[in-house]
């Protein structure tokens, strides 16, 4: 497990992997303003042992990766989907799973629909739809939790060279995201803030993601996705609710649903074996 850069069109993506290279490769996917860091180091390798290579790379803005002015972004999120075909072939993959988290499951999505020479099978944990929700009714799909945002909006007075007061903010944010049925590991959750912090070439871009356009040139549309999917969510999900995990599967030609009772925006420790397993098991054919 040793971190590398791969320069991808002009641009440094930073990676890692874990398990052995002549496995079936599955690339970890984060979503908006997280690096992959929140792809618990001891999780990957869980998901090694079940006989997988896995990735996890930092996505533009967050991380090791490269990074652009707090304020703009431009890019497209059909970019990082070619960010994420570029990491694949930085490893001479030329097939792999997909495994994405919020965003990251809507990269998943136009990777599938703009390679999908190169999709085994995508897995969207707490995630939603990317582009397609005129084709379904958009009553259905409930917004983000207002505490949510005015949490964001408190970040804005925050001194921002004060790691500490990063470091509680950052943890005071997950903790809003953790579902009824689980307690914050708030020492695990600290580490990988403090890691966050201590890696970032420039911490306040990850917020650039708040700014990416649609590429309407790859809105994904229901039909065009037609790899197997597997779709897990929280029934406590306050940034993405319960309900778009329920349209995502039942709207996709080839999906399974599994609901996590009580859980949130996270990928929770407690989850982990029945995520993991799930995972492998999708991934087996």
């Amino acid at each position: 497990m040793k971190e590398k850069i791969h320069t991808i069109s002009g641009i440094d993506i930073c990676s890692e992997s874990f398990g052995n290279p002549a496995h079936p490769a599955i690339l970890l996917i984060m979503g908006a303003t997280c690096s992959m860091v929140y792809w618990d180091e001891e999780f990957c390798q869980r998901l090694a042992d079940t006989g997988r290579f896995v990735i996890r790379y930092d996505n533009r803005d967050t991380g090791r990766s490269t990074t652009y002015e707090p304020g703009t972004a431009p890019y497209t999120v059909a970019d990082m989907a070619d960010d994420a075909i570029g990491v694949l072939d930085a490893y001479g993959i030329s097939q792999a799973h997909l495994v994405g988290m919020s965003l990251g499951g809507m990269i998943a999505q136009i990777m599938a629909v703009k390679h999908p020479m190169r999709v085994l099978s995508i897995t969207l944990h707490a995630s939603g739809f990317y582009g397609p929700a005129h084709e379904v009714n958009e009553a259905e799909l409930p917004p983000m939790d207002e505490e949510i945002l005015a949490h964001h909006a408190r970040g804005a007075a925050l001194d921002w060279s004060d790691e500490e007061a990063v470091a509680d903010y950052l943890v005071a944010g997950s903790r809003m995201l953790c579902g009824s049925k689980h307690v914050l590991d708030e020492a695990r959750t600290y580490r990988q803030v403090k890691a966050e912090i201590k890696r970032a070439r420039n911490l306040l871009s990850m917020f650039n993601h708040a700014l990416l356009q649609e590429n309407e040139s790859y809105e994904v549309k229901v039909a065009d996705i037609r790899v197997p999917t597997l779709v897990i969510h929280g029934t406590d999900d306050t940034i993405l609710p319960y309900q778009h995990g329920v349209v995502l599967a039942r709207e996709l030609q080839d999906a399974k649903l599994i609901t996590l009772e009580g859980t949130g925006h996270e990928l929770h420790p407690d989850d982990w074996e029945t995520i993991i397993k799930a995972i492998a098991a999708h991934t087996a054919s």
